[in-house]
Formats: structure tokens, sequence, C-alpha cells
């Protein structure tokens, strides 16, 4: 099942990008805790500047007013150490009385990397000695040991890229062992409703996380079963019916056919008398063949009606019916038309040769049947690609779009003209439309160029030649 891998990879491609973004997001947030508790002026700098700003006039060491507000302004102090002495020969104003005034060598050396009496202290070189400037207390933080072997600070970038890796795959398989229990219910889960969607019975084993969900989808099952049994028990019951009904109507209208035609040629009664006895034998037939088309349409509706495909010519089958219908119209008042190119003798298709002829003859009789007055017919055979298409068309009554869109989609629902007292385009359409599904075709209904109504059946050719 597709489905299950497509879910497993998602999962797996959130779980990476959620990594990645996470990533990202902790550098940004670095980057910017770092720029907002850096300094945009470095202490060593002002040290520096300081020292170079420090100037000895008439014996005495004087420092710019600028600089000294700017130190004032970040309460920083400052000395000046002497080269030799080593005693502190310049002071800021507010020099805090803890800070020493005489320094040794290892005093020095000790202040330049960290501290003077817990300021933290950064230097530069002045003129004939060394600046000190004492920052507020809680304003850096000093490493006043640290050293890094070099190879170490070398390897730093390899050393952290792996070290995330690592930490990106231990995360992946946590992400997987948290949630192995999940992948698993998930396929026999998405198994089983695949299996629903098919009508196949389905009982999933209620355990693990989706258990509930198991057990949800084995109900589900249970009732399709059930329902699907009784729809089963309901059309067969009604096919029966119907086979049961329509046997039933045979011997009365037999009958009721029988006497009939003994009253239409009877000389005992009047003309008046014979007309109503041809009307009820006319009818009578319409009504027999309604009760066969009925029966067929059941048998084929639910597959009773076994279809004895054999590779057939579709031309000679339907010049055949056009023929059959020619020498029953006596009164010439349904002129048939061939419209077949002469060119095209052969049109090979696999088709139960009888009811190929039946759906064709539905449509033929179908203009006959709603068209009282008399129509041309006219029945033409194509090839299109890898299909056979049969047209037969009318200059009739015909039907509106309206008619049309809905005769497409339920041909034995849709009503012809109003012309033609309610009658429908029934069962012998919904015949034709079963038939040919059942041949892997289509049947599309269309107004006709002729001025009436148009169905056009298209049937795969056969494959291989007879």
């Amino acid at each position: 099942m597709k489905s299950v891998p497509r879910l497993i990879h998602r999962f797996v491609g959130i779980l990476l990008l959620s990594i990645l973004l996470l990533v990202i997001l902790n550098v940004i947030f670095c980057a910017l805790v770092f720029m907002r508790n850096v300094s945009k002026d470095s202490a060593w700098e002002t040290a520096e500047q300081t020292a170079a700003a420090l100037r000895m006039t008439d014996g005495h060491y004087v420092l710019p007013d600028s600089a000294d507000a700017g130190l004032k302004e970040q309460k920083i102090w400052g000395i000046l150490i002497d080269e030799d002495t080593h005693r502190v020969v310049w002071q800021t104003d507010g020099l805090p009385d803890s800070v020493p005034r005489q320094y040794t060598l290892a005093d020095i050396a000790e202040l330049t990397r960290g501290y003077v009496d817990g300021y933290p202290a950064f230097t530069g070189k002045a003129e004939n000695g060394l600046l000190v400037l004492g920052y507020p207390k809680d304003s850096y933080w000093k490493h006043t040991r640290a050293n890094w072997d070099y190879r170490f600070i070398a390897n730093l970038p390899r050393n952290l890229s792996m070290g995330l890796a690592v930490n990106v795959i231990l995360i992946f398989l946590i992400y997987v062992a948290a949630n192995a229990g999940l992948l698993r219910s998930v396929r026999p889960i998405a198994d089983g409703i695949q299996e629903l969607s098919r009508g196949v019975p389905v009982h999933i084993v209620e355990k693990g996380v989706l258990s509930e969900l198991a057990e949800n989808i084995n109900v589900t099952s249970e009732l399709l079963q059930e329902q699907a049994k009784r729809l089963r028990k309901r059309e067969t019951a009604r096919a029966n019916w119907i086979a049961g009904v329509s046997h039933d109507i045979r011997t009365p209208l037999s009958m009721v056919m029988g006497y009939a035609e003994q009253l239409r040629n009877s000389e005992d009664i009047l003309e008046a008398g014979r007309k109503k006895a041809a009307a009820i034998v006319r009818q009578s037939g319409r009504i027999r063949s309604l009760v066969n088309d009925l029966n067929l349409a059941s048998r084929l509706e639910y597959t009773m009606q076994p279809l004895m495909k054999k590779r057939e010519n579709a031309v000679a089958v339907v010049r055949q019916v056009v023929v059959d219908f020619m020498n029953l119209d006596i009164t010439d008042r349904f002129p048939i038309e061939w419209k077949t190119d002469d060119g095209l003798s052969v049109c090979l298709v696999d088709a139960d040769k009888e009811l190929l002829k039946r759906a064709v003859s539905n449509l033929i009789q179908n203009s006959i049947n709603h068209n009282e007055d008399g129509c041309g017919i006219y029945v033409a055979v194509c090839e299109d690609g890898e299909n056979c298409r049969i047209r037969v068309e009318d200059n009739g009554a015909g039907v509106t779009d309206e008619q049309i869109a809905r005769l497409n989609r339920a041909p034995h629902y849709m009503e012809c003209g109003t012309e033609t007292d309610g009658q429908r385009h029934g069962l012998g359409l919904l015949i034709v439309k079963q038939i040919i599904n059942g041949h892997g075709g289509q049947v599309s209904i269309d107004h006709s160029v002729y001025g009436g109504f148009k169905a056009v059946l298209t049937i795969p050719k056969s494959n291989t030649p007879l």
C-alpha cells in the first residue's frame, strides 16, 4: 500500500525539517544574544585610546575633558602605574580606596589579564607607564586562567559538526523508538480501510496505540457486510419477483393476443370491432416486448445473462439488423438509409453477436416507437482509432437539450417530448447501455444532424484479426 510509506516519509521529513529549523533558530537566537551583550566599544580599545590621550603637562599627567567625561559616564576609574617605581602616579577622581597604589611585577602581571580588587581591569601602554582602567564589578566576566590546546581549537569546527550530527541522529532514533508502535499500528489500519473500500471483510487485531480505531473499523466492516448481505437478499428477491411476474404475465397475455387475433380476422364482426381487435394485438405485442425487455434488463443488471463474446464484424452485424427492419417496413413509413462508408467492410470487435444486434435493434425500434407519423432512420458504422462506432439517427421529433443531458445520465428515467403522450425512452435504452457497458464500451445520446435523435455506440476494436 503506497499511502503508508508516504505517511512515514512525511513524518520523517517533518522531523528533519523541525531539526533544521530548530538549529537555524538557535543560531539566530545566539547571534542576537551575542550582539546585544557585546559592547560596541571594546574595553581594550578604550584603554588604549585613554592611554594615548593621557599627556604630561608641567610635570603632571592630564587627561582631556572629553576622555575623562567618557570614563565617568561609564563609571570607570583609571590609574597610571609608573614604569620605574611601579607606583600610581595618576588617577581619576573617585578611585576606590581598596585599589592599591603600589604594585609589584607579579601584581601587574595579574591585573593585565584579570581583576584589581574585584574590578575587571583592562590595560593600555601609556607614556612612561601602564594605564589601567577598572570597570564596574558587574560589567565584565573574564577568564583569568583560560588556556586551550591548539589542536582542540583547530579541530573545533569539525568537532562541533560531528556533535551536531550525533545529536540529530540521536533525536531521530528517539523519535523512531517513541513512534514505533504508532507506525506498526498504522499499516494494518490503512490496509483495512483499503479492503473496506473493496467490500472485503476486515478484522484488525485490536492492540497498540490505535486499538480504538481498529475496533471501530472492525465494527464498520461487520455493519457493511451485514448491509451487503441484506442488499443481496433484496436484489435477489427483486430479480426473482421480476422473473416470476414476467412468467405469470406471458400466459394470460398469450390468450389475450390469441383471442384478439381471432377477432381481428373474424368476418362475423363489424370493421370497427376488427380495428379495435387489431389495436389490442398491437398493444399486447408491446406489452410482451416490454416484459421481454424487463427480463433481459434484470438478467444484465444481476449478471445472470452471460456474454458469449466472439470476434465479430460489426459492419456485417449491423447491416443484417438494418436489412431485417427494411423487410418488415411494408408501408415504407420508416425508411432506413445505410450511411456506412463503402470503403469500410470490416470493423472487428469482441462481442456477443445476439446482444449487439439487440442493442442496435432497440435503437432503431426506439426511433419507430417515438415517431408515430414516420421518420427517416440513418445507420452507420465507422472506425475511430482503437474503437468501432455504431451510429443510429433519425429526423423525427427529437428531444431537448435538458432531456439529452438527463438521458445521458439515466436513460431509463428520461421522458421523450410531450407530443409522444408521456412515453419514455425507457427499458430499450437501458438495455442498450447495459449491453454496451458489458462490452467495455460507451453510449452517448445527442441531437442528430438530421434534426431528430442520435445514439452512438462506442465499442473497443478487437486486437487480432479473424
